[in-house]
């Protein structure tokens, strides 16, 4: 837990790009998510996933190092691995993570490599597909792919490679399945500017969708050794895509007085029509798949489902301990509510999870 609840000051290291409607910087923990999509979408490993997943930790201490930029390599590379070894030191079994974390660095495995693309690709058509792209960052892309680290994708990737360079000449990309995959993935970024009811745990801000969404799917990677019987995987994939549904439908807070909208057949109708459409941007059999694996998180009758649940509670009554309450006294909850509202799905998820939240509560509430 308190690695989780150090992962969540990632949400407020910015980088120097920013999100494709140009309204603020994009910071590195949405980013993680927005990367991690892009992974899902073209094909990534369960293990590349878990990559991305904690490629930017370090920046938590180190904070981004923007491409166009002159930085000390060496000793950014130490830093790093400085903040890597203090973060996963945090975490029981956390050589496992560091591992993985390392691996991505090295760039030596197939895995490492994918993760790698999807990190530097990312950032390239975030700044394409924007209705208005700035002019200095159109600038950084093209230096990028013509002599920076984008360069070797002409090799790996010719086919994002050729679209990036249409994109630059102010061309169409057609209607394939590499447009319409870029089409989803410019669309999810809609997911960032989603505002949910809780704070970051600083008290700064209020979280959005597309942070949640990794950190939950963060929660599932570290708290795999509570369900080591689950595909993990598959709960990592439901937890990046649960909420892209609320592009359309916004969220509603769990404990406001319009909680009881989660559940109701209107809601869930909603919910229904927004899947349909955003999953509808894929190709067809990919959006199929997708659609059914938010279906399926939705449902909560498999074993993944349930633990994807649990968590998707879980993790904001966390995040609401770790910042002393604020979020609930701000719609004056009270511990019978969150037992009522977060309790079973979690007890369901986890026992032993449920028992330890549940001792704080009683201690914050006391």
């Amino acid at each position: 837990m308190a690695f989780l609840r150090e992962a969540d000051r990632l949400k407020s290291v910015d980088r120097a790009n920013v999100l494709m409607d140009l309204s603020r910087p994009e910071n590195s923990a949405e980013h993680s998510w927005h990367v991690a999509l892009y992974g899902l979408v073209f094909g990534a490993s369960d293990r590349a996933l878990a990559m991305i997943l904690l490629h930017d930790l370090v920046e938590i201490d180190t904070g981004d190092h923007p491409i166009h930029l002159a930085h000390d390599a060496a000793r950014v590379a130490e830093a790093e691995a400085r903040a890597a070894e203090r973060l996963f030191g945090l975490l029981d079994g956390g050589a496992v993570l560091h591992g993985l974390w390392s691996e991505f660095e090295a760039a030596g495995s197939a895995d490492a490599r994918m993760a790698k693309r999807m990190d530097h690709v990312q950032p390239m058509f975030q700044v394409l597909q924007a209705a208005r792209p700035l002019a200095d960052h159109v600038g950084i892309v093209r230096d990028n792919l013509d002599h920076g680290r984008a360069a070797r994708l002409a090799v790996e990737w010719p086919e994002a490679v050729e679209a990036a360079r249409h994109m630059l000449a102010g061309r169409e990309i057609g209607q394939g399945d590499l447009a319409r995959r870029l089409a989803f993935l410019a669309e999810a970024d809609r997911l960032k500017s989603v505002r949910r009811a809780n704070r970051l745990v600083d008290g700064s801000r209020r979280e959005n969708t597309a942070e949640h969404s990794w950190h939950l799917a963060l929660y599932a990677l570290a708290l795999a050794p509570l369900a080591p019987s689950l595909e993990i995987g598959r709960v990592i994939r439901m937890a990046l895509i649960h909420d892209l549904v609320e592009i359309d439908v916004g969220d509603v807070p769990l404990h406001s007085e319009g909680g009881a909208a989660h559940g109701a057949p209107e809601r869930r109708a909603a919910e229904e029509r927004a899947a349909r459409r955003l999953f509808g941007l894929l190709p067809a059999a990919q959006g199929e798949a997708l659609m059914a694996l938010w279906q399926e998180f939705e449902a909560a009758q498999t074993a993944e489902a349930v633990f994807a649940k649990g968590l998707d509670r879980f993790q904001p009554a966390f995040q609401n301990l770790a910042s002393g309450g604020v979020g609930w006294r701000e719609y004056s909850v009270t511990l019978d509510q969150v037992r009522g509202r977060v309790g079973p799905a979690v007890r369901l998820a986890s026992a032993p999870l449920w028992d330890w939240l549940d001792r704080r509560l009683v201690m914050h509430f006391g």
